[in-house]
C-alpha cells in the first residue's frame, strides 16, 4: 500500500505543478493589473513548492518505494527525466526572478511595470518550460517498461 501511496502524491504533485505553470502562462500578460501580478506571483511561489514536493516523492520512490536505487540509476530514460526535469527547473528561474522584482510594487498596491522585451521572454520561457514538461512522461513511461536500462 505504501507503494500505491507514493506513487499517487508524486502523480498529484506533477499534475499541481503542471496545472500551475498552465495557469501561469494563462495569466501572463504584457499589461499587468496589480490583482493579476499578486496572482502570479502567488502561484509561482506554489510553483516552486510543487516543484519541491515532485522532487522529495521522486527521491522517495527511487530510494524506498520503486523499484530499487540500481534500476534507477542504470536507465537511461530515468536520467532524461530528471535532465528534463532539471532543465524545466532551470528556465522556470527567470519567470521566477521576474516575478520576485515585483514585491516591492506588490507591496504599494502597485501592477509592476513590465517591458515589451522582458514580457516576452517571460512567456517565451514559460512555453519552452510547458514544451519540456512534455517529454517527462514519457521518459517516465519509457523507464516503468525497462527501456532504457543499460546492460553491464
Amino acid at each position: 500500500m505504501a507503494y500505491a501511496i507514493a506513487a499517487y502524491l508524486h502523480f498529484l504533485a506533477i499534475f499541481v505543478l503542471f496545472a500551475l505553470l498552465v495557469l501561469e502562462h494563462q495569466l501572463f500578460r504584457p499589461s499587468l493589473s496589480f490583482e493579476r501580478a499578486r496572482s502570479l506571483f502567488r502561484i509561482d511561489v506554489a510553483f516552486g513548492i510543487a516543484a519541491a514536493l515532485v522532487l522529495a516523492t521522486g527521491l522517495a520512490r527511487v530510494i524506498w518505494f520503486g523499484k530499487g536505487l540500481e534500476y534507477y540509476l542504470q536507465n537511461s530514460a530515468f536520467h532524461a527525466k530528471v535532465g528534463l526535469f532539471v532543465l524545466v527547473a532551470l528556465l522556470s528561474i527567470y519567470p521566477t526572478v521576474t516575478f520576485l522584482g515585483w514585491r516591492r510594487h506588490l507591496k504599494a498596491g502597485q501592477a509592476p511595470a513590465l517591458s515589451d522585451a522582458r514580457a516576452r521572454w517571460v512567456k517565451m520561457t514559460i512555453r519552452l518550460e510547458l514544451l519540456l514538461f512534455l517529454f517527462i512522461p514519457l521518459a517516465a513511461a519509457l523507464m516503468a517498461r525497462g527501456i532504457g536500462v543499460i546492460a553491464h
